[in-house]
């Protein structure tokens, strides 16, 4: 309990500069203030209002991209220091604009920052929690955004200055000593990300009001308040994926999240192609039906989908490629969220109802993606997981049982078994006087007759 203390309140400085650097979405955008302090009112300013509020995904892609490097040179600890020195330079910058120019400025400088803490944080949590608590300190760090300061693991950053590929050896197809599946391993935590943004969640997330107003035709003040309702009921339903990531595993959680995100967009939109048809006499009603499925779909993605993918690309990937798989799967995660945010406002306008197809085929293709390619991670050691791509991983993971079971598979246990039977038993071989006399001896001979190297094989 002493290590998960140490590591909890690490993400402190990495989520609540998350927060203020992330405030225009959601409510902000639609407030008149807003609107006429930056001059973005009116139809004809949708498209730069989109990508004023999108441009910080291009600062986190950035951000996460600079992690590929830095990572590894300064460490877990300082590059998370850096990140979070460069979001309040962001947040300051934003808070003081009057601007579009200064915000987007703002924004983008805060998205570098926020990349490299999100880009860092992940890995130091995995690598500092035990199998059973990692699932949900990662949910926890979702759900409730805290952070904090943590030991440095040196001894990591170390080995994989080390051991670590280049992206250069990748480009070129050079995997590292052994078939140990690295650009697999890369793709799947990357796609965990991707899939995550593909889900619709920032259709909401950044624009519920505007959806609501445009798409189900409620006032302004009323879909502010929604929002805010539907944030909080987020945060509770959420909290139901801490004590259930690790016995329902990563699988089942994204595969029956993502069919229930499906259900709710498919919902939403036969509602609202009702509600804009015109003259039907229903509309009203069918338009209020639709929020509920808003609400509903915020409740699957919060247990399923909002922590797993940050805490997949942190456990798939090797200790010597840790780093660099969090980077690049927190990049994909801010390119896709940059290409939701900036079409959203623009789809709903032009699009409207056809719009939410688009979410709804896309969660109902995550299904058989997890089903087929994504092996359990669930209690299973970091060590466990680079067994299994160094000894038979098949590219379709559902005709293994032991690489789809939520249970830590038999044969790993009694391999840590007989590991620790043999570290104990040279243990104590080392301990015994006369043991350790004798095999002084040994090796004082053998070098004597210039054997040494023939005589240690054989010992």
């Amino acid at each position: 309990m002493i290590r998960v203390s140490l590591v909890s309140p690490l993400f402190l400085c990495q989520w609540v500069p998350f927060l203020s650097s992330n405030s225009p979405p959601g409510g902000v955008v639609v407030t008149q203030d807003y609107l006429d302090t930056l001059n973005l009112g009116g139809d004809e300013h949708t498209s730069l209002l989109g990508t004023v509020t999108a441009i910080y995904d291009v600062g986190c892609f950035f951000g996460a991209i600079l992690a590929f490097s830095l990572g590894e040179i300064l460490g877990r600890k300082k590059t998370i220091f850096l990140g979070t020195t460069v979001m309040a330079i962001g947040a300051i910058l934003q808070i003081t604009a009057f601007s579009v120019a200064q915000m987007i400025v703002g924004r983008i400088v805060a998205g570098i920052g926020n990349g490299l803490n999100t880009a860092t944080a992940p890995v130091w949590q995995a690598e500092t929690s035990k199998a059973a608590w990692r699932g949900k300190l990662v949910v926890i760090e979702m759900i409730c955004n805290i952070a904090g300061f943590s030991l440095k693991i040196q001894w990591a950053a170390q080995f994989e200055r080390e051991n670590g590929m280049s992206w250069i050896d990748l480009l070129k197809g050079k995997t590292g000593a052994g078939n140990t599946h690295t650009i697999r391993r890369l793709l799947l935590g990357a796609g965990t990300q991707a899939m995550q943004q593909l889900a619709g969640i920032n259709v909401t997330s950044y624009y519920l009001p505007t959806v609501l107003t445009e798409s189900v035709g409620l006032g302004n003040s009323l879909a502010r308040l929604l929002a805010a309702c539907n944030s909080v009921s987020y945060l509770l339903f959420s909290l139901i994926g801490i004590p259930n990531v690790e016995p329902w595993g990563r699988r089942k959680m994204m595969m029956y999240a993502a069919a229930g995100q499906c259900f709710c967009y498919l919902m939403i939109t036969v509602l609202i192609r009702y509600n804009e048809l015109p003259g039907y006499s229903g509309s009203k009603e069918v338009a209020s039906a639709s929020i509920a499925f808003f609400f509903l779909y915020y409740v699957f993605f919060g247990i399923g989908w909002q922590g797993v993918p940050w805490l997949y690309p942190t456990e798939i990937n090797s200790l010597s490629m840790r780093t660099k798989g969090a980077a690049l799967g927190t990049a994909s995660n801010w390119a896709f969220n940059f290409m939701v945010v900036e079409i959203t406002p623009i789809g709903i306008q032009s699009l409207q109802w056809r719009f939410y197809i688009i979410w709804t085929v896309f969660n109902a293709s995550f299904v058989p993606i997890v089903y087929l390619f994504y092996p359990e991670t669930a209690d299973r050691t970091l060590e466990d997981i680079d067994r299994f791509f160094r000894e038979e991983a098949r590219v379709f993971v559902f005709l293994d049982r032991d690489a789809v079971r939520e249970k830590r598979p038999l044969k790993y246990i009694e391999h840590e078994e007989r590991e620790v039977r043999r570290n104990s038993s040279v243990l104590s071989e080392t301990a015994d006087p006369e043991v350790m006399r004798k095999r002084l001896a040994s090796m004082a001979r053998a070098n004597e007759e210039g054997g040494w190297v023939g005589h240690e094989e054989k010992v």
